[in-house]
Parts: structure tokens; C-alpha cells; sequence
């Protein structure tokens, strides 16, 4: 939350300025009025441009350009051979095509346990085209742990900075994790690991640990009503739970799922997905109002808890 401090000028004696000095206050008056103008425009207020916050990508959204299969920016790809990296198994680069807007935010998916990158590949190009790279990721072994997903995320963030083909579209101080069942466990590891990270979406996550205090990135997290493999009560729940209060955090129960759902193309999961990221990886404010009030129960949103307003 925004700190406001009140200031005073000392008191002083009236003074009764002659003609000369009515008018220079006049003058500066006016070049006052004008500087605050000007200082309103730039705060957002009448006038505000996007570039306000030069970390907005594409146009004012609404609700059906964000349940849209595709948003606005079109996406190439590019695929990187397990042969190429390491630490982690190589996966699929989506990117906006578009370089006109300079540099976008970046994010690493892993997939769940036994799952790969195809089981998670819906979310490539959906988050592309809004205005993101994303990094669909392969790991080293399909029964790879949380722990190990972690790193290997992070790992793939790195590669995809540092090394890969798209780099100079990558703005690197703006970066994000996802993943499925382990790699949403992997995703908290992730986070608890590079403090740096600016957004975290576990979806269904399974993890042995079940609390999570020291995460200070903000995280959205997904659990599935009908999840028999990660039960919400054993699993979503307690992680989010367990996130400091002060945190930005959500967690949102997807009404009539599974523990699989996220494997397949998803509304609902796309919508607050890319609102999140929107929010926290981009600084756009634009997003608050899917996000704030919290969204209530629904066709397919069983639960949403959070806090708003948000202070990031």
C-alpha cells in the first residue's frame, strides 16, 4: 500500500504584494498549474499514455480479449534439442513475432510427473500472443521431483536469457514460472529459490512440503475440485495457505475438474494466467480489475480466495 506523508510550510506574517509582484505570482501560478498538469499526465491521470509504464504490451484488455484462444501479437516458435542445454531437456520457445514493442516478460512451464512439454504445450502460444515468451519445457527425466523441477525451470530461465535465439526480445528482470502437478510443486521450489522471480503459477501442484512461507513472489495458485492425485486439502490448499498473508496471492479451485485439467486447453485457467502475469511480470494495472474484487464462485471457478487490493 501506498504511504502518503503530510507536509506543512512554516507560518508566516501576510505580505501585500504590489502590482509587479501580483503578477510575477500570477505567472507563476500558471507555470505551476501547468507543471502539475504535466506531473498528472505522467501519474496516470487525464492524458496518461501507455508508456506511463513502459512495461505494457498491447492494448487495453477486456474480458473476451482475455478468454480469447489468441490475443493480439502473432507467435513464432522455436524448438531447443535436449542436446543443446543443460540442467535441463530442452522443450519449445513461443515469442511475438512483432519486435516493434520492444522486449516482453518471460515464463518457463514444466509439465507434471511422467508428463512432457506436449502436456502443457496449449499454454505456449495462448500466452504468446498476449504478449509474452514462454518456454514450454522438457526435464531430464519424466519422474523428476519437485525440487529437481525447480532448478530445472530456473535453469531454462536461464537459458533463456543468456544463450537462446530470442534473448534480445527477453526483458530478464521480468521473469515467471508455471507448471503441472510436480512442476507446480516445482514452481514453488522455483520461486522459494530466485526471490528475483516476479510471478508464480502453480496449476493442481504436488509437493511433499506443504508450507511455504518464504516465498516472497506472488503466486496464483490452481487446484481442481475433483483432484484425487493432489487433493486440494492436502496440497493446493496448505500451499497457499501458508504463503505469507502480506504476499500477493490468489488461489482459485477449478468447479467440476480434475487433476488434469490443466493439461488441456482452458479458459479459465488461461484468463487469470495471463491476468497474473499481466499484473505482476508487466506492472500493468490495466489487469486489476479481472483480478479485484476477487472473482466470484462460478460455472467452473468452485472457490477464489486472495487479497486485494493488490500492492505490487
Amino acid at each position: 500500500m501506498q504511504q502518503h506523508t503530510r507536509t506543512g510550510t512554516p507560518h508566516r506574517a501576510p505580505v501585500h504584494p504590489g502590482p509587479a509582484r501580483r503578477g510575477a505570482r500570477r505567472l507563476a501560478g500558471a507555470a505551476v498549474a501547468i507543471a502539475a498538469t504535466v506531473g498528472l499526465t505522467l501519474l496516470g491521470g487525464p492524458g496518461a499514455h501507455a508508456a506511463d509504464n513502459p512495461y505494457e504490451r498491447g492494448p487495453a484488455p477486456t474480458t473476451s480479449s482475455i478468454e480469447a484462444l489468441r490475443g493480439p501479437y502473432a507467435v513464432s516458435e522455436t524448438s531447443v534439442s535436449s542436446l543443446a542445454v543443460t540442467g535441463f531437456g530442452g522443450g519449445t520457445i513461443y515469442y511475438p513475432t512483432s519486435t516493434g514493442d520492444g522486449t516482453f516478460g518471460a515464463v518457463a512451464v514444466s509439465p507434471g510427473y511422467t508428463g512432457t512439454q506436449s502436456s502443457i504445450a496449449w499454454l505456449g502460444p495462448r500466452l504468446a500472443s498476449q504478449g509474452f515468451v514462454v518456454f514450454t519445457i522438457d526435464t531430464l527425466t519424466t519422474l523428476d521431483q519437485p525440487d529437481s523441477r525447480g532448478r530445472q525451470l530456473l535453469a531454462a530461465l536461464d537459458y533463456l536469457t543468456e544463450r537462446s535465439s530470442v534473448r534480445g526480445r527477453i526483458d530478464a528482470s521480468r521473469l515467471g514460472v508455471m507448471g503441472h502437478s510436480m512442476g507446480g510443486g516445482g514452481s514453488l521450489e522455483a520461486a522459494k529459490s530466485r526471490p528475483s522471480l516476479q510471478a508464480a503459477i502453480p496449476l493442481t501442484p504436488w509437493n511433499l512440503d506443504k508450507t511455504w512461507p518464504e516465498i516472497t513472489t506472488p503466486t496464483l495458485i490452481f487446484g481442481a475440485d475433483g483432484d484425487t492425485i493432489a487433493p486440494v486439502a492436502s496440497h493446493a490448499e496448505p500451499f497457499y495457505t501458508t504463503l505469507p498473508s502480506s504476499l500477493d496471492r490468489a488461489y482459485l479451485e477449478l468447479n467440476n475438474a480434475t487433476h488434469f485439467t490443466p493439461n488441456s486447453s482452458n479458459t479459465t485457467i488461461a484468463k487469470y494466467s495471463i491476468s497474473w502475469l499481466k499484473r505482476f511480470i508487466d506492472n500493468d494495472t490495466r489487469y486489476e480489475q479481472f483480478l479485484c474484487p476477487l472473482p466470484r464462485p462460478s460455472l467452473t471457478i468452485d472457490e477464489y480466495r486472495g487479497n486485494c487490493p493488490h500492492t505490487s
